[in-house]
């Protein structure tokens, strides 16, 4: 159990890698074999511990009168966690790659965002996906035919992602230099903000059909977004929504963030976002 949400993470998480009529599934923690594989193995865990502090995570059940026991574990969890995360980041930026951490809600669109994003410009960048969820590959596919090469995380009873999880799939994904990896993090507003994967970019897709109020409700989420999406804007006409009273719940809780309004149906304000993207997308290293 992850001492600090509370989650049942580590060994239950799946890696699967979704190939064209097939997929190919990895415990949490299982070796890969492949030449290119080991190399990867071998940069990330000579680095520094790979147990995603199994050491840690096997309390289950705590008193109060364990408290303080409770607060170490969260530290330790956490700060293992960020040492994982650094050695990504360091390795993404070796590479030119553009990591980016896509959070929201269950149902806001993220998938749906991920296939335009990825179809509309297939000629202009590469774009990989790592998708998060607790079963199926159901978006793995859909991700698959919208042309991107894929590696799906199954984390059973786990409410995020993690950054050895994203270590795994990095190897397994292998992107190219000067490409976009865009990972869809569990649906959950809170704990995926707890834990850094190593991306450079956070992002929190909103929708309007969840209500005006989610900033101010779950504001640490929030605090953690370098953007946030507004989603499904086509269906203002029919939906109690208002667009300025959910702007200025967000200001308040993170004065600084930027808003964009967006439908990930009709294609509405994508051309913001596809630029969003493409000034943060790093030149490929000679």
């Amino acid at each position: 159990m992850c001492a600090t949400c509370g989650c049942s993470s580590g060994g239950g998480a799946r890696l699967m890698t979704v190939g064209r009529g097939h997929s190919h599934s990895h415990p949490h923690g299982a070796a890969h074999h492949s030449g290119r594989d080991h190399d990867h193995e071998h940069d990330h865990e000579h680095e520094l511990d790979h147990e995603h502090d199994r050491e840690f995570a096997q309390v289950e059940v705590l008193s109060s009168a364990d408290s303080e026991r409770t607060v170490e574990l969260q530290q330790k969890v956490l700060a293992k966690n960020d040492q994982l995360a650094a050695v990504n980041r360091e390795w993404l930026r070796g590479r030119g790659i553009l990591a980016v951490n896509l959070m929201s809600s269950p149902g806001a669109g993220k998938t749906t965002l991920l296939e335009r994003t990825a179809r509309d410009l297939s000629d202009r960048i590469a774009i990989s996906v790592v998708e998060g969820d607790q079963e199926t590959a159901l978006d793995a596919s859909r991700m698959l035919r919208a042309g991107s090469k894929v590696v799906q995380i199954n984390t059973g009873a786990g409410c995020h992602l993690d950054a050895e999880m994203l270590s795994r799939a990095l190897r397994s994904l292998d992107p190219a230099a000067g490409s976009i990896v865009m990972i869809e993090n569990v649906g959950n507003l809170v704990c995926p903000a707890l834990f850094d994967l190593g991306e450079q970019a956070r992002v929190v897709l909103a929708s309007t059909t969840e209500g005006a109020d989610k900033p101010l409700k779950y504001p640490h989420m929030f605090r953690q977004a370098d953007l946030v999406l507004l989603n499904k804007i086509d269906l203002l006409p029919y939906i109690d929504f208002d667009v300025r009273e959910y702007a200025s719940g967000l200001r308040k809780v993170t004065p600084d963030a930027l808003l964009l309004q967006v439908s990930a149906t009709t294609g509405d304000g994508m051309d913001a976002w596809y630029d969003w993207l493409r000034r943060r997308t790093p030149v490929p290293p000679d």
